[in-house]
C-alpha cells in the first residue's frame, strides 16, 4: 500500500518543516518507504533561471507573469513526479502551497492526480495567523519572498483558510505552536486509524 500525502498552505506556515518532522515517523508507522517532494527544491532553480531571463528578477515567484505561465507547470511536474514514485512502490510527501488546488478540491480527484483507489490519499492544510506567517517570512530572509513582502497587501488577498465544504476530508493543522500530542494526532490521521487496530503510533521527535 502506498500513500500520497500533500502538505499545503501559504508561505510561512511551516509546511516543509512539518513534512520533514513527520516523514520518519510516517515510514515507521506505515512500514513503507517515503520520498519528500518539495516544489521549491524541485523547480526553484529552473524557475529562477526562467524569471531572470523574462524579467531580470530570478526571485520573482509571485508576479502575475509567474502565476500565469510557470505556476501550473511546476505543480503538474510535482504531481507527475509523485505518481512515478507511487508506481514504483514509494510513497510521497508533496510540499507546496497548492491553494488553488485545495479550493477546487483537485487534490481529492484521483483522475486528475492519476492515481488509483489503492493509494491512500491525504491532504493536510497547514495554517497559522497572518501575523505569524509574515514574521516567519521576514526571519527566514529568503529572496524568493521579496515580492510577497513588498506587495503584502496584494499577496494577503490570496491567503485564505478553508472552511465549510472545503474542509471535507481535509486534515487541518494549526502550526503556530504545536505540542507533541498534536503531531501524533496528525500522524494517526494520515496513516489511518491504527490505534483502533491496537497499533501504537511512534513518537514524533520534538
Amino acid at each position: 500500500m502506498t500513500h500520497l500525502v500533500f502538505f499545503c498552505g501559504h508561505a510561512g506556515t511551516g509546511k516543509t518543516t512539518l513534512a520533514k518532522k513527520l516523514i520518519g515517523p510516517l515510514m515507521q508507522a506505515s512500514g513503507a518507504p517515503f520520498c519528500l517532494l518539495d516544489k521549491d527544491t524541485l523547480f526553484g532553480g529552473y524557475s529562477a533561471a526562467a524569471m531572470a531571463m523574462l524579467t531580470g528578477d530570478p526571485n520573482d515567484r509571485d508576479s502575475p507573469l509567474f502565476l500565469q505561465h510557470l505556476r501550473d507547470p511546476e505543480y503538474r511536474g510535482l504531481i507527475d513526479t509523485a505518481r512515478e514514485n507511487l508506481e514504483l512502490g514509494v510513497s510521497a510527501l508533496v510540499v507546496g502551497p497548492l491553494s488553488r488546488e485545495v479550493r477546487e478540491r483537485r487534490l481529492f480527484d484521483r483522475t486528475w492526480l492519476g492515481v488509483g483507489a489503492e493509494v491512500v490519499l491525504r491532504v493536510v492544510w497547514v495554517h497559522t495567523s497572518e501575523e505569524t506567517a509574515r514574521q516567519r517570512i521576514v526571519e527566514r530572509a529568503d529572496p524568493n519572498d521579496a515580492y510577497k513582502l513588498v506587495h503584502w497587501d496584494q499577496y494577503r488577498q490570496r491567503r485564505f483558510v478553508p472552511s465549510g465544504a472545503l474542509c471535507d476530508d481535509l486534515l487541518m493543522f494549526d502550526n503556530t505552536a504545536p505540542k507533541p500530542q498534536d503531531y501524533e494526532a496528525l500522524l494517526a490521521r494520515i496513516v489511518g486509524e491504527p490505534q483502533a487496530a491496537g497499533v501504537m503510533m511512534p513518537p514524533v521527535p520534538v
